[in-house]
């Protein structure tokens, strides 16, 4: 399974004897977050992720050979291993360095417990070298589920595939633009103490005048939205 260095999976992956192998592209992101928060470490840190580049680099160059002859791809092979031995032995001066920053040294310390997880591909070069596939994927639910009003409850759901409807059936069918439509139906319920307007004629495009439906197809909000009783 390839997968982030979440713990639940280290705990499945010993429990179901799961074989697990560690996305680089976390590990990337780590030290690139350590650039860019120490201007110090950056040099250091950047290293790091032009060995990871060519990392990727070789690995991309081994999967192409692989698909000529036997002979380019041992080749291709022995040059990704010569490359992550070179990493193993940075990784182990690095944690050598009685000098190296706290920082530094966590993320080295990191890279060398996740080692044997992260090296998987080099065996199994079916393996890809992280999940961006899968995490890209699912991006658009859990975009939704961090930016959508009510993932937590089954009420809060039923409201946001309401909406959701009542949204495109605006946008497709009657070509209103939904930020203009909501505006005017939220400042209706608080010009009525908080409460839905009882006379809904103005919200619906099949009953509301030519002059409204012109003024919810507007582009934007940079006109006041009109009141309940406009024509």
């Amino acid at each position: 399974m390839v997968c982030d260095r979440y713990s639940a999976y280290k705990k499945m992956a010993r429990t179901l004897g799961i074989l697990l192998a560690f996305c680089w592209a976390h590990v990337r992101r780590d030290f690139l977050e350590l650039a860019c928060g120490d201007r110090q470490l950056e040099p250091w840190a950047m290293q790091w992720v032009e060995r990871i580049g060519t990392l990727y680099h070789l690995n991309g160059l081994r999967l192409k050979a692989r698909a000529k002859s036997k002979a380019d791809f041992a080749q291709g092979h022995a040059r990704l291993s010569e490359h992550l031995g070179q990493m193993l032995l940075e990784r182990d001066q690095g944690l050598a360095d009685r000098q190296l920053h706290p920082q530094a040294r966590k993320l080295l310390q990191s890279l060398q417990r996740h080692w044997q997880g992260l090296t998987v591909f080099l065996e199994h070069p079916e393996i890809p070298l992280d999940n961006n596939s899968a995490e890209q994927a699912v991006r658009n639910p859990v975009c939704a589920r961090k930016n959508y009003f009510g993932s937590g409850a089954k009420w809060a759901g039923e409201f946001a595939a309401m909406m959701f409807t009542v949204f495109m059936t605006l946008v497709h069918c009657w070509q209103i633009n939904p930020r203009l439509w909501l505006q005017a139906y939220l400042q209706a319920c608080a010009d009525n103490g908080g409460r839905a307007p009882r006379d809904l004629s103005a919200f619906l495009p099949w009953v509301m005048s030519p002059a409204r439906l012109a003024y919810l197809r507007g582009p934007g909000l940079s006109a006041q939205p009109a009141r309940l009783d406009s024509s």
